[in-house]
């Protein structure tokens, strides 16, 4: 328990720490300081509260986020101009839709990053998780009914294989 407890410290150290430095954007050796005193404490916080498990740092997606990550971005840029298309066209309409889109057999994890894609998304919103769906409302009832057939799914479902 301790060993695991010791090397989810470890991973999570270096991951805080390029995650402030990236935000922060200053490298004077006042804010590097503060910037590990405030790692360090929140690595304290967490190792005090044992809140950090498979689930909370899922680890085993992160080699295959960055590709994923590229492609979301690609679909966002389409589904932008896709909704720019509908704003600003005056002969199509804008139907908006509200149902439930499939994510039975996915862990919390994938089910989250699905949901959080929806949303990211133009044009859909994910609402909630209703048992093993997610509910989501969209600018275009077709956007809706074609979600559960598209990549997206089957690409959040890819990062967590083995």
């Amino acid at each position: 328990m301790l060993a695991r407890r010791r090397g989810t410290a470890l991973v999570l150290a270096p991951l805080l720490a390029a995650f402030w430095l990236v935000m922060s954007g200053h490298l004077t050796w006042l804010h590097l300081t503060l910037g590990a005193l405030s790692v360090a404490l929140v690595i304290w916080v967490v190792w005090r509260m044992q809140v950090v498990d498979k689930e909370s740092l899922p680890l085993r997606i992160v080699p295959r986020l960055p590709l994923y990550l590229l492609w979301l971005v690609g679909q966002i840029m389409l589904s932008a101009l896709s909704v720019l298309r509908l704003v600003w066209s005056p002969r199509r309409r804008i139907r908006p839709a509200f149902g439930t889109v499939p994510a039975a057999g996915m862990s919390e994890v994938a089910k989250v990053v699905y949901a959080n894609s929806i949303t990211l998304t133009p044009g859909t919103l994910s609402v909630s998780f209703r048992g093993g769906d997610v509910e989501v409302h969209s600018l275009v009832e077709d956007d809706l009914a074609d979600l559960p057939g598209s990549a997206m799914p089957r690409r959040v479902a890819g990062l967590e294989r083995r």
